[in-house]
């Protein structure tokens, strides 16, 4: 049946903006919601899809890139916005939200896994991350016999990224920049060494070796997310993924499927089940 089929959709990936569609052709779930409800909903119809296919907004984090039309999703469009308390008080204090969370806001607790109404079957459990912003999670969702896993704007990886990895059958992950474009690039001081922190972002090579050193045979399919306009290129970023994981043989394009995630163009909407995409 087509209900059956878990699809993913990547909105936006990147500081302009990050949101994410996961669910089935006829109702899913959004994950972050940093771009305008109007591109939303153009995304969504683009699809066959409206707001009231959504069953929940899931928040990795309270940046702008990542929360800047949950006011308007939450209170205008009623949708339930998922995150954690502190996450929601860091919402709460960013004025670039300029609708507050008032009746949509719902709280789970980091690690606890929990279920959606509507959405039967779906599991969800978080994880943190080490991000400079209130608090930071990554989702870990079990759908249609598929384990789907988002570990974006992450600064050092842990233990818990790394055991989920392992177990995962798609993973959308941070490839941020190229540390030499970074550091030769036209960031201020205090800038790259935020980027670079155990608290800032993941390098390219940090994300092949978490891959090379995490890759499992269920691992069918990687995204690469938040690339950055200025310290990073999509051509760059799989070239030297690539490279790391050859170094175990790992074949990109036959082991497993990574592509990189454009920043303000909707990706196509891939199916996910136990093959590698082949586009």
């Amino acid at each position: 049946m087509e209900s059956e089929k878990l699809i993913f959709r990547c909105f936006a990936s990147g500081s302009s903006g990050n949101c994410y569609y996961l669910g089935t052709p006829h109702q899913g779930i959004l994950i972050d919601a940093g771009i305008s409800a109007r591109t939303i909903q153009r995304d969504l119809r683009d699809m066959n899809l409206d707001f009231s296919a959504i069953r929940a907004v899931l928040i990795t984090h309270d940046h702008a890139d990542h929360i800047r039309a949950v006011g308007t999703l939450g209170e205008r469009v009623h949708l339930p916005i998922y995150t954690t308390r502190a996450i929601h008080e860091g919402i709460d204090c960013n004025y670039g939200v300029r609708e507050k969370l008032r009746t949509s806001r719902r709280y789970f607790e980091k690690g606890m896994p929990f279920e959606l109404y509507g959405m039967d079957g779906m599991q969800i459990t978080t994880f943190g991350i080490s991000h400079d912003s209130t608090d930071c999670l990554g989702y870990v969702i079990d759908y249609l016999g598929q384990r789907f896993m988002i570990a974006t704007d992450c600064g050092t990886p842990n233990e818990q990224m790394t055991a989920y990895i392992q177990t995962a059958n798609h993973l959308v992950i941070e490839a941020n920049h190229d540390e030499q474009l970074l550091l030769n690039g036209p960031y201020p001081t205090y800038l790259k060494e935020r980027i670079l922190s155990p608290r800032g972002h993941q390098s390219n090579v940090t994300c092949g070796q978490l891959l090379r050193d995490n890759f499992h045979i269920g691992l069918r399919n990687v995204f690469l997310c938040h690339l950055s306009r200025e310290n990073n290129d999509p051509d760059v970023a799989m070239q030297t993924i690539s490279s790391i994981l050859a170094e175990s043989d790992i074949v990109v394009g036959q082991d497993l499927f990574v592509t990189p995630l454009a920043r303000l163009t909707p990706s196509p909407v891939y199916e996910l089940n136990d093959q590698i995409i082949h586009p």
